[in-house]
Parts: C-alpha cells; structure tokens; sequence
C-alpha cells in the first residue's frame, strides 16, 4: 500500500513559478513509476509528467514540455513537479500517483488527494 500527499498548490500570476511535492509513504518508492496529473473544471483528467524509478525516463504532455520539470527524490520518497511561465490554462486540480508500470495511461494504482493549482492572468 501507497499513501500519497501533495502540497505546494496555491495561487500565482500569470508567468510566474510553483513546487509541488508529494509525499509517498511505504520503503518501496523507489520501484515506483510517479506521474503528476491534472483535471481543470469540467475536463478530463490529463497526464502532465511521469517519472520512472531511478528518474532514467521522463515523459511530459506537450502543453508543459519545456516549463515543468519532475524529479524525485528516493531518499526522502517524495517526486516533485516544478513549474514555471506558468499560465491560466494551468489552473487545475493536480494529483500525484504511482504505478509499477511506466506509461501514460489513468489507471495508476495509487493517487493522491490532490492540490489545486490557480494561476490568473
């Protein structure tokens, strides 16, 4: 079992940066695949970042290549997702998750509570 929480979601303006972390609980992160997801009101949920374990492959959704950044720490069993130049479409509800499979897909098997991202403009 996988306990997962973020934290770090907030309010910021348009271009502007946040963190978000996300805490995993349970001494077999590092054999994890993390992902950061998210779902903007009335939207699906959508992939945002995976990370395999050891960080070796990284994927990103082409609407954040290039400003967000995921990394993990296996260390302290937390990923991060940093993310930059931020924009109103950004505005959303992330979720941390983890899976023993690297993919982009939505059935992870573990998922956090979720943080809530609002960027204005």
């Amino acid at each position: 079992q996988v306990q997962l929480v973020e934290s770090g979601g907030g309010l910021v303006q348009a271009g502007g940066s946040l963190r978000l972390s996300c805490a995993a609980s349970g001494r077999t992160f590092n054999t994890y695949t993390m992902g950061w997801f998210r779902q903007a009101p009335g939207k699906e949920r959508e992939f945002v970042a995976i990370i395999s374990p050891g960080g070796a492959l990284i994927k990103y959704a082409d609407s954040v290549k290039g400003r967000f950044t995921i990394s993990r720490d296996d260390a302290k069993n937390t990923v991060y997702l940093q993310m930059n130049s931020l924009k109103p479409e950004d505005t959303a509800v992330y979720y941390c998750a983890a899976d023993k499979v690297f993919g982009v897909h939505q059935t992870y098997d573990y998922w956090g509570q979720g943080t809530q991202v609002t960027v204005s403009s």
